[in-house]
């Protein structure tokens, strides 16, 4: 099997979402060529034309400068010619869950197929990555087998096979890509690793990051279980919240802030909220537990982590409720959709819940959004008002609730919530105001902060 020099080669990548992307553009923005597949067409067009299927800071100016170099094609319905004309394989399609929490698997195994067809008709030897977060065991026992009946070739001597999982950050995708925190390499074979990690030494230069190679389910696994511990410390702060909220003058930004500075927790995913959300932390839990009892394993912890950010986003309703009564005929602002700032994903977002229960009880919603209206019509359609500001959102609204912490809202000051709301109400359900500040002026609850300690600050 002829083996090309591998010092920069060209890569193909399957999946056009959000990790596909981001890999495409993060390579195609060092030189090297790549060529992008998907099966939709409309969004392969829009991506040849220098549009990003996605909102992502700072990454819609490298595909532009990307497609306008060369370095990106994107090609609808051709993933068999973007293997067979490049060297590496990044399969990045979509895992997501089944109704019962389980990964469902059909696009791994069809994009598995599809490389193994393409790699049929190719003379040298060709690597693929499986860069889709999959349980452990996916890339030895579906994707292998796959790969090597479709191809008519045995990984290791004729086909490389890696498992390399994304860490990536949405609204911060830039920055992960071009200085990850560290480089994770499951590894078929040695040769297969050693290309991959060439590859990533290549890029990076003298900035290469930490980087550990182990077996393709060992990687596989570091996925869940880094993403599991997150939704932990998450859900650990806001059990925390929740019992602030009963103890006098307990406040849990003080408690995160003073266990934060033990090196052993550290302060990143102490910040209590109303829960986590997005394409990764639900589904990635709700997978680790089905896979986990698959193999006769009951994950009671991260049962719990589960059962509890489920609950999370309801203790917005109820302190709404707590301070203006029944919600029906009122108006409550909802400021926030997205489930974090710098993004328009919508995806488990703690507004939905949120939304969904006072539209139950009778309210009137009135929400803003710097980027995910578009997303929310999709979800609400007409059941919602839309504003195009915040100040627009509070405008004769009784309660306003805190949903994203973006940057935006936390350049609110008191009077734009006295002077436009019908009643001065505010649910800070993310913790970015001061209730020394905002307790002065109007009537603030917020997340994990008991209501004694909000009386004192009057």
């Amino acid at each position: 099997m002829e083996v090309r020099n591998l010092t920069k080669p060209r890569i193909s990548v399957l999946g056009i979402g959000y990790v596909g992307m981001c890999t495409a553009v993060g390579f195609a923005s060092k030189g090297y060529e790549v060529i992008a597949s998907t099966h939709d067409v409309q969004k392969a067009a829009r991506i040849s034309e220098g549009f990003l299927p996605f909102y992502e800071p700072k990454l819609q100016d490298m595909l532009e400068k990307a497609i306008r170099n060369g370095c990106l094609n994107c090609l609808p319905n051709r993933p068999d010619e973007a293997v067979h004309e490049t060297d590496i394989t990044f399969d990045c399609v979509g895992t997501p869950s089944k109704p019962d929490g389980s990964i469902d698997l059909q696009h791994i195994e069809n994009s598995a197929r599809e490389i193994g067809e393409a790699i049929r008709r190719k003379p040298t030897y060709h690597v693929v990555v499986v860069k889709s977060t999959v349980v452990p065991g996916t890339t030895q026992n579906i994707v292998k087998p796959i790969l090597e009946k479709y191809s008519g070739k045995k990984c290791g001597s004729e086909i490389g096979l890696c498992m390399n999982p994304e860490f990536l950050r949405e609204g911060s995708a830039l920055e992960d890509t071009l200085k990850p925190d560290r480089i994770i390499i499951g590894e078929h074979d040695k040769a297969s690793g050693a290309i991959l990690e060439d590859l990533y030494r290549n890029f990076y230069g003298k900035k290469m990051p930490p980087t550990v190679r182990t077996t393709l389910s060992t990687a596989e696994l570091i996925k869940y279980a880094n993403n599991a511990f997150l939704a932990t410390k998450i859900s650990f702060i806001n059990t925390i919240a929740n019992l602030c909220e009963r103890i006098p003058s307990a406040d849990v930004t003080v408690v995160a802030k003073g266990i934060g500075l033990d090196k052993r927790i550290g302060t990143l995913f102490l910040n209590a909220g109303l829960g986590y959300g997005g394409s990764c932390f639900p589904k990635d839990v709700k997978a680790l537990i089905a896979h986990a009892k698959d193999m006769g394993y009951r994950p009671e912890l991260l049962e719990a982590v589960e059962k509890t950010n489920d609950a999370q986003p309801y203790k917005a309703v109820k302190l709404c409720k707590d301070t203006i009564g029944d919600v029906k005929g009122k108006k409550i602002a909802i400021l926030g959709l997205s489930f974090k700032p710098n993004t328009d994903d919508m995806r488990e977002a703690r507004s939905i819940p949120i939304i969904n229960q006072l539209l139950k009880e009778g309210a009137n919603i009135t929400a803003y959004d710097p980027a995910a209206i578009p997303v929310a019509k999709t979800i609400f359609q007409n059941s919602i008002q839309y504003a195009f500001s915040a100040l627009e959102c509070l405008k004769d609204a009784d309660c306003c609730i805190i949903v994203t912490e973006w940057d935006e809202f936390k350049n609110l000051k008191p009077e734009d919530f006295t002077q436009n709301m019908r009643q001065s109400v505010l649910v800070d359900g993310r913790r970015i105001y001061s209730p020394e500040k905002f307790s002065k002026k109007l009537r603030l609850s917020a997340i994990g902060l008991n209501q004694d300690t909000q009386n004192s600050v009057n």
